[in-house]
């Protein structure tokens, strides 16, 4: 009888490999808020390692402390050429008293960060 272990290590390091390869997740890099008028921009800074339109970082939302969406950027192209890359989102209306809001990026293969960045806003 042949030993099982030696048949499934090759196996099992080629699925490992496969799940780090495509859990290569949005990274914010820097967020910003800055009030304009009645309104914020939100300014959002990703690294993300696009491969093309097979897999790219598509979009980003802004979300308050309850995980309600205030707000979304999408992101109509890869950027393979062009990491980080910085996108705005102007003119977002934000609930009065909200002091902090939360960032995450969406990939097109992985779906959204598990993190989320924090920015304290001020008035």
């Amino acid at each position: 009888m042949k030993p099982i272990v030696p048949a499934i290590i090759p196996s099992c390091a080629a699925l490992l490999l496969a799940s780090a390869a495509a859990a290569d997740m949005p990274d914010i890099v820097d967020a910003r808020a800055e009030k304009t008028g009645m309104s914020w921009r939100v300014d959002v800074t990703i690294r993300h390692p696009d491969t093309g339109w097979d897999h790219y970082a598509d979009g980003w939302e802004v979300r308050d402390a309850d995980g309600n969406r205030l707000g979304a950027r999408e992101l109509h192209h890869p950027h393979v050429d062009e990491q980080p890359f910085t996108r705005a989102l102007a003119d977002l209306d934000l609930p009065d008293g909200t002091r902090e809001i939360f960032i995450r990026a969406h990939c097109s293969v992985d779906g959204w960060t598990g993190d989320e960045v924090r920015i304290d806003l001020r008035p």
